[in-house]
């Protein structure tokens, strides 16, 4: 599965469960919403399981003519702790230390709603690293269309190609890699299942220290 190509000429990550996690804070928000809007609520799993898409193509599914309404409830309730339940997944900061120091350009696409997103990075002390950071609503389509990865290059120099990689856990990830024509990478501690078969990860790593030791391995690699 894992090829060995040229070293990258950029990173992109996904957000929630590649680098951070805020499933408190998401969740939450999600049950207040569907509680007012006479839903059931819905458990963790559902919410983990679920909650993929940006809320501007989820939120027209669940509610209807009433999205616009539920999207106010939820960005009430999500901001008023987002930052607080905010964590940084293990070894993310000394991934984005040892990429930076390569000269490699960083960024990150989430179809997190991009203010509540650059609030966080920038929470986490992230935004030094980052030459773009795009969330849901900043390009014309969120993931899995390919747009925001254009958007995250866009006056960067840099061309999509199988040089960019593109992180994630999730099958919309792999899907926006592939329809972008970048380096899909899948961080997952786990065997690869069906729901990855259409859109197959070119590299798979069971978390950020394994892809640590794998770009020192082709780092060391490529100067001989």
């Amino acid at each position: 599965m894992n090829e060995q190509v040229r070293f990258p000429d950029a990173i992109i990550f996904d957000w929630d469960d590649t680098l951070a996690s805020n499933w408190q804070s998401i969740h939450g928000a999600l049950n207040a919403t569907l509680r007012a809007m006479d839903h059931e609520p819905w458990s963790m799993e559902k919410t983990r399981s679920n909650v993929r898409m940006s809320l501007r193509e989820r939120f027209p599914k669940m509610f209807g003519d009433r999205w616009q309404e539920a999207a106010d409830i939820f960005y009430a309730h999500i901001r008023t702790n987002h930052l607080d339940t905010l964590k940084s997944l293990d070894f993310a900061t000394e991934l984005l230390e040892q990429i930076t120091a390569t000269g490699v350009m960083l960024g990150v696409v989430s179809n997190k709603t991009g203010d509540l997103l650059r609030a966080e990075c920038k929470h986490l002390g992230w935004t030094k690293y980052f030459t773009n950071i795009v969330g849901a609503n900043d390009a014309a389509k969120d993931k899995p269309a390919p747009d925001p990865i254009y958007l995250c290059l866009d006056g960067t120099a840099i061309n999509p190609s199988r040089n960019t990689w593109y992180v994630g856990d999730a099958p919309t990830d792999l899907e926006c890699a592939h329809n972008a024509s970048i380096t899909a990478v899948l961080i997952k501690d786990s065997t690869i299942i069906a729901d990855y078969e259409q859109f197959p990860p070119h590299h798979h790593f069971e978390n950020l220290n394994k892809m640590a030791i794998f770009l020192e391995d082709m780092k060391q690699s490529l100067s001989k």
